[in-house]
């Protein structure tokens, strides 16, 4: 076999490196409850560090065998399983789902038209079907699955648009000037969103939030006055379930009841709050999202799922098509028809992964007592952590936290409390044991912990706070 592409596909290389990276990967999950300290959740290089290692890497002969490489970017990457992963919301994904986001590669489907997608795109009708009753929608909810919850957003406003306006067919016209009204609180993608379909800085009105960083919704008819009287049209309002910086819960009753007063399309970002839903304990946080027109929620967050999976779910099914009503004649014969088998009339895109798998996945495997299990383990460890920053008189918590979302700072000190978490937060990503992240509330910097991983306990908060405490300490002598 001397052809390098023959090579390339011989099964049975294939076969003996599979077994090999799955018993490499057994090893990293194996080790996720490890206290050895050697083991790092973050091993952390600059950027001109990893740059100079893989540039140099990619000038290296072609290698003999791939688990080398597999082996290195493992080793290089931050450790999302680790129990002192306590940074982003990015979820350590099931085991189960490894597999099937590699049967996912294999089978490398498109989405966009039916006989591309057979199974990924019924998989997204059930999957979206099933979502829509937990969140209490009824019968006519139509969604699918798209890649990520910026595009989700976007998406779910274009059909607010769409539902609006004519825009999409006859383009904008002299002077004409959309809004949507927004927390200001909510995450950066729709502020992104509503500046890609030409609203401008000036159509986005951002609504203030209280000491909860909840949206004031007694603001809203204020607000929407201000802007009628400026000639903007409102073609949304949009709650947060919950905020990114926070994890707050609008009151989305309020927002609905609002909505309904002026026939205004409510929009839910529920991407990372959303599956409180499946939680007896935690639905209330969420009263209100069976009113919206739309809704995004990630699967790759709360729900265990490999990036990118984003759930976007219509109220009324007919919405999902009109958003992207255009000829494409060589994927199917009637734009107009509603046909959920083919992905390509509902989404931007044609050429999807399949990663319905991933959650179809779990869901016949473990069922929805996972999501609930996850949730409630999460936000009661945050509920913990929250009495554990209330008993330290070293630290101050920003909020009472309704999620997994906590945000604090170390306050016995003088001068600028900001500079001096800043400086927290470095030592700590230098060390690399923990991994946390900053973010700024009310113009002053605070620490924030996403609790992603159920195998994470009260033992390595209180760890964590400990370790603050002494590099606040080393910071101070400086």
């Amino acid at each position: 076999m001397d052809n390098i592409l023959d090579k390339a596909y011989d099964i049975e290389t294939f076969r003996k490196k599979g077994h090999a990276l799955i018993d490499m990967m057994a090893d990293y999950l194996s080790e996720a409850t490890s206290d050895r300290a050697e083991i790092q959740a973050i091993p952390w290089q600059s950027p001109k560090e990893q740059l100079d290692y893989w540039q140099k890497d990619f000038r290296k002969p072609n290698l003999a065998d791939p688990l080398d490489l597999f082996e290195r970017v493992m080793d290089r990457s931050i450790q999302v399983h680790r129990k002192r992963y306590l940074g982003h919301q990015t979820t350590p994904t099931l085991p189960v789902t490894v597999l099937s986001a590699a049967l996912t590669a294999l089978l490398n489907q498109g989405m966009g038209v039916y006989e591309m997608g057979m199974v990924g795109n019924t998989l997204e009708k059930v999957l979206t079907e099933h979502l829509a009753q937990k969140l209490g929608f009824g019968r006519e909810t139509s969604g699918f699955i798209t890649s990520g919850g910026s595009l989700g957003n976007l998406t779910a406003l274009l059909a607010a648009r769409a539902a609006a306006t004519d825009i999409w067919h006859n383009g904008y016209e002299d002077g004409q000037q959309l809004a949507v009204l927004v927390s200001e609180e909510a995450h950066y993608c729709i502020d992104r969103s509503a500046r890609i379909m030409g609203l401008g800085a000036a159509g986005i009105i951002k609504v203030p939030v209280n000491e909860k960083f909840q949206m004031r919704t007694e603001l809203l008819e204020q607000y929407y006055q201000q802007a009628l009287s400026e000639g903007k049209q409102v073609v949304s309002v949009i709650g947060c379930a919950g905020s990114t910086s926070t994890g707050s819960y609008d009151d989305l009753r309020a927002i609905a009841a609002f909505s309904r007063k002026y026939n205004i399309w409510f929009h839910v970002d529920g991407a990372h709050g959303a599956p409180a839903a499946f939680s007896p304990k935690y639905r209330h946080l969420v009263a209100g999202i069976e009113e919206a027109d739309s809704v995004v929620v990630d699967y790759h967050k709360m729900m265990m799922t490999p990036s990118l999976s984003t759930a976007v779910l219509f109220k009324s099914g007919g919405d999902a098509y009109k958003t992207f009503s255009q000829r494409a004649q060589y994927l199917w014969t009637d734009q107009n028809t509603e046909e959920w088998y083919n992905g390509g009339k509902r989404t931007f895109e044609c050429t999807k992964a399949m990663s319905a798998l991933n959650v179809y996945t779990i869901s016949r495997t473990y069922g929805d007592e996972v999501f609930k299990e996850n949730i409630e383990r999460l936000y009661g460890l945050a509920e913990r952590f929250a009495d554990m920053i209330r008993a330290n008189e070293n630290l101050e918590l920003a909020y009472e936290p309704q999620c997994n979302i906590v945000c604090f700072r170390f306050t016995a000190a003088e001068g600028d409390l900001s500079k001096l978490n800043l400086a927290i937060r470095k030592a700590l990503l230098e060390e690399g044991r923990f991994y946390i992240v900053q973010t700024v509330l009310n113009g002053e910097l605070y620490l924030r912990v996403s609790l992603m991983n159920p195998l994470s306990t009260e033992k390595e908060l209180q760890e964590l706070l400990l370790t603050i405490e002494e590099n606040a300490s080393g910071v101070l002598q400086l």
